[in-house]
């Protein structure tokens, strides 16, 4: 499956798509330590085809999730600091 065709899909089928290229992988890997691989190229190209699925869908989030930092630790502190010291 070409890039083209991945981006024209639409996010619940490129998750779809996803799981079962992860489970194919799996699989792979378990064929894999058997010895009974019969195409040792399809570990690389399932984990390129899963690479490029993931890369669709983070490219598809909205810009203004990427801008919003998470809250870290310390302002949440400084925030209850400042909270409980005006309640009193």
């Amino acid at each position: 499956m070409t890039v083209k065709e991945l981006r024209d899909k639409d996010d619940a089928a490129l998750k779809h798509e996803l799981k079962d290229k992860q489970k194919h992988l799996f699989d792979l890997r378990s064929q894999s330590v058997t010895e009974k691989l019969e195409d040792p190229t399809q570990l690389h190209k399932t984990k390129r085809q899963i690479a490029q699925i993931k890369t669709i869908l983070r490219q598809r989030e909205p810009a203004t999730q990427k801008k919003q930092k998470p809250a870290t630790a310390t302002a949440v502190a400084t925030a209850t600091v400042k909270a409980t010291a005006a309640a009193k």
